[in-house]
């Protein structure tokens, strides 16, 4: 079976081909550049360098967030129209899970962090044993100090991961001697680690969709929202 990933739900884009098991190929862009500019560059480049074409995928994958609102909303809206011309099953994979699939083969406690804006972050934690992660707490937007107090918590050894890290790096990195930060490489959002929270989930027969029913995880509100009911609730109290 052959698996098209797909993750534009952070700053980094990536588009990955994965079979059986086997990662076929991976192309990840961490720039500036919006993602409706790279990503189907890069699905073109990627499909030419593995010598495949999209009538031998056989399952789509793609994260579905939390993260960027607008980046999410591309990649799903490619899979979308890829799975609606070729008729192809989905599986989603949100941003929390697919990064710790970028440490699954270790024996750690992995917390995932995205930044949510203002002193908030999305986090989950998950139990690595080597194999397919095991969730111990779903995922919550959290204020950094309360993740810092869970986190200080949790026993054994503790790896905090993704571009969350970025940005509260000072505040996170002498927490204690259990306590770890990832590698900037394994920082990155990945289409690979899409590919394989996918493959782990069809088998499973979890979180399988058609080009209908596949739908974004938001968790909040996007701020030109939260802006635009302030303003109509400003607008209510002026009348």
């Amino acid at each position: 079976m052959i698996i098209l990933g797909l993750d534009t739900s952070t700053r980094a884009a990536s588009v990955a081909l994965w079979s059986d098991g086997d990662l076929l190929g991976e192309l990840v862009i961490n720039d500036k550049r919006t993602h409706s500019q790279k990503l189907m560059p890069m699905l073109e480049n990627l499909f030419q360098l593995a010598n495949i074409s999209i009538d031998d995928v056989d399952l789509l994958a793609v994260c579905i967030g939390p993260g960027s609102f607008t980046g999410i909303r591309i990649a799903v809206a490619t899979v979308k129209a890829l799975g609606h011309v070729r008729n192809l099953p989905i599986v989603g994979v949100n941003s929390l899970e697919s990064l710790a699939y970028n440490l699954s083969d270790g024996k750690a406690r992995l917390v995932p962090i995205l930044d949510a804006q203002g002193s908030q972050v999305y986090s989950a934690i998950y139990e690595s044993s080597g194999q397919a992660p095991e969730i111990l707490r779903d995922i919550r937007v959290v204020d950094i100090d309360n993740l810092i107090e869970e986190v200080r918590g949790l026993d054994g050894k503790i790896i905090l991961l993704g571009e969350g890290i970025n940005k509260y790096r000072d505040r996170l990195k002498d927490l204690g001697p259990n306590i770890n930060l990832a590698s900037s490489n394994t920082n990155v959002s990945r289409a690979a680690s899409v590919c394989a929270c996918a493959s782990h989930k069809y088998k499973k027969g979890q979180d399988i969709h058609t080009c209908y029913d596949i739908l974004p995880m938001y968790i909040r509100k996007s701020q030109a929202e939260v802006q635009y009911e302030e303003k109509q609730r400003a607008m209510k109290n002026d009348l």
